[in-house]
């Protein structure tokens, strides 16, 4: 059995207790927030973009830290699942490893790439597993796509494009600072740039252009360069929506003998076969809001079960696709290609 302590429950502590439930050879211990409120269960005051709101939680079966270095100290806890703010989470995650924690972060790895090649490093140095939750391959429709994509089941890819489009995120002023999370461009966009860097690999150089709020970059639209012979992939992120448009994210991605269509609450996703066949494959899981992050979880449990980092929870793929995150919003800032070579 895996115990878990979760150090942060916001809306993404939450949603990782709520996923933990069904977890298999692995439960959550502990939890650890400076929130006496929360300890106690309340969790009435937490919101988020997706997924049920917070409630009075039965918490008497978890062991409640109000400091990190309690939880730390915990000899019967073995991963420390990170969901507390992102400026947070490089000295965390150094403290539970220096203590002999495995840990699982919440994306973002770090808000700069310095600080996640400290965490890379520190992770090696103890000799424990530094895994980042980055939870979109294990939704079912991008699990699809990244299997045909890296699998080759329709051929060469030869393009796409992706969206994710949220309003602005006034249901926690965490979120929205941008000091701590480092605005949508980061904060949200990175998931596009983990999936993209996953599938097809860290381009040459990216060309954006985009809408700034002070300095933080609050929408992009990028194109990513891979020189002669790669993909032509572009996506669009950010946090420019009124109220009334729901959260959407989604792609259309061109392989050689498909194409690959989904939009989350408009299109369904679709194979559009080169002899005209057009199927739309069905998954289990239903309309589970935390059915992918159980997946994620699981797959950190198992990780730590074989000692074998878990390729899509990969510490080096997260920081790859930071670097992508603030090579777009300086492409943004200055109106000029940014190389990442």
């Amino acid at each position: 059995m895996i115990r878990i302590g979760i150090v942060g429950v916001g809306f993404m502590g939450m949603i990782h207790y709520l996923a933990a439930r069904k977890l298999k050879s692995a439960q959550v211990t502990a939890i650890c927030s400076w929130d006496a409120k929360k300890l106690a269960g309340d969790w009435r005051s937490i919101r988020g973009n997706f997924g049920p709101p917070g409630e009075i939680m039965d918490l008497s079966a978890v062991k409640k830290y109000d400091r990190l270095e309690k939880l730390l100290a915990d000899p019967e806890i073995d991963l420390v699942d990170i969901c507390n703010p992102t400026h947070l989470h490089p000295d965390t995650a150094i403290q539970a490893l220096k203590a002999g924690k495995h840990v699982l972060v919440e994306k973002c790895i770090a808000l700069e790439p310095r600080d996640a090649d400290a965490m890379v490093d520190a992770a090696a140095k103890a000799g424990k597993l530094l895994m980042v939750a980055h939870v979109l391959p294990f939704f079912s429709e991008f699990a699809f796509a990244a299997d045909a994509i890296r699998g080759g089941r329709f051929g060469k890819l030869l393009g796409g494009h992706f969206k994710r489009v949220i309003s602005k995120p006034d249901w926690s002023a965490e979120i929205g600072d941008a000091s701590k999370t480092g605005g949508p461009a980061i904060d949200l966009h990175i998931h596009d740039t983990h999936f993209i860097g996953l599938v097809c690999g860290v381009p040459a150089a990216v060309f954006s252009t985009g809408v700034l709020e002070g300095d933080a970059v609050q929408y992009l639209t990028t194109q990513y360069l891979y020189g002669s012979g790669g993909p032509c992939i572009t996506c669009s992120s950010g946090a420019l929506a009124q109220k009334g448009r729901p959260f959407v994210h989604g792609y259309e991605v061109y392989l050689e003998r498909a194409t690959l269509v989904y939009e989350s609450g408009a299109t369904p996703l679709t194979v559009l076969h080169e002899d005209g066949r057009t199927e739309q494959p069905k998954f289990e899981g239903g309309d589970d809001a935390t059915a992918a992050f159980t997946a994620e979880i699981q797959a950190a449990v198992d990780g730590v079960a074989s000692g074998r980092l878990p390729d899509l929870l990969s510490g080096k793929l997260a920081r790859d696709a930071l670097v992508m995150c603030h090579g777009e919003c300086q492409s943004v800032r200055t109106g000029k290609l940014v190389s990442l070579g």
